[in-house]
């Protein structure tokens, strides 16, 4: 198979050499013995997994350039903390390094502009997430978070969702192998706020006589924006089931309302 030139930071990524575990368990054993060149043939054999972070991102707007030079930032702090002692493997214990440095330069350098006080509640309780997840074995709900910090629910669940990114209209959210459904298409149109009040009450009639699976999955896919992997994840069944149950409420929902 062809390999495809691609430059980054003047890098040639099809050249970039990928090590094996081996080299990388004498390499880092080098470094910590004061060997400067192993810590340089570490970097290189690793920046592959630096673009595989990368590769996200792709549709954003921020150079990605910077974006790598932001990832091998991370990576080297993974590399400087890194011990053989815990045996694990060094790409399990980098890739949080290299997206947390990812994800904080994009927070920074952010186009819209979040006061002060919100980043401070959001940077308190991303630190209490971290920790409760780590004494918890599960992340924690945002009511723990808020009851953690002595706030409200809504001051910190708004301050979470500040530093999320902004992504485009146009994302793609959704696609089945057929139609794409981008982020555009779930938005509310304000000529569309005053149709028909009739419509409105067979609609929620219709809803209402849905089966229980069908109508959450409903509700939450096209009212809280929820992907079908991650309802697949909460109630415990495949993706297949969750997109069946879809599938069957939208074609119940239309034939109520027809």
């Amino acid at each position: 198979m062809a390999r495809h030139k691609v430059e980054i930071c003047g890098v040639n990524t099809a050249n970039i050499k990928v090590l094996t575990n081996d080299e990388m368990v004498n390499l880092f054993r080098k470094y910590q013995n004061g060997d400067k060149f192993a810590k340089e043939e570490l970097i290189n054999g690793n920046l592959k997994l630096v673009l595989s972070i990368l590769k996200k991102y792709n549709n954003r707007t921020d150079n990605m350039d910077d974006l790598f030079q932001v990832g091998c930032v991370g990576l080297i702090k993974a590399i400087d903390n890194f011990d053989l002692s815990h045996e694990v493997k060094f790409s399990t214990y980098a890739v949080p390094m290299i997206l947390g440095e990812v994800k904080r330069y994009l927070r920074d350098n952010n186009s819209v502009r979040i006061a002060r006080s919100i980043k401070d509640i959001a940077y308190k309780a991303l630190k209490v997430k971290e920790e409760l997840t780590n004494e918890l074995g599960r992340e924690p709900t945002v009511n723990l978070i808020a009851k953690k910090l002595q706030l409200p629910v809504y001051d910190v669940s708004n301050a979470l969702d500040s530093m999320k990114d902004t992504i485009s209209m146009f994302e793609p959210i959704y696609n089945d192998g057929g139609d794409t459904i981008y982020l555009a298409d779930q938005l509310s149109d304000k000529k569309d706020e005053y149709y028909d009040k009739d419509i409105r009450i067979s609609l929620n009639s219709a809803i209402q006589n849905l089966r229980d699976k069908e109508k959450y999955i409903l509700m939450q896919r096209y009212i809280f924006g929820k992907t079908q992997m991650e309802l697949s994840d909460e109630l415990g069944i495949s993706q297949a089931q969750i997109s069946r149950l879809e599938k069957s409420g939208l074609s119940n929902l239309k034939r109520m309302i027809s």
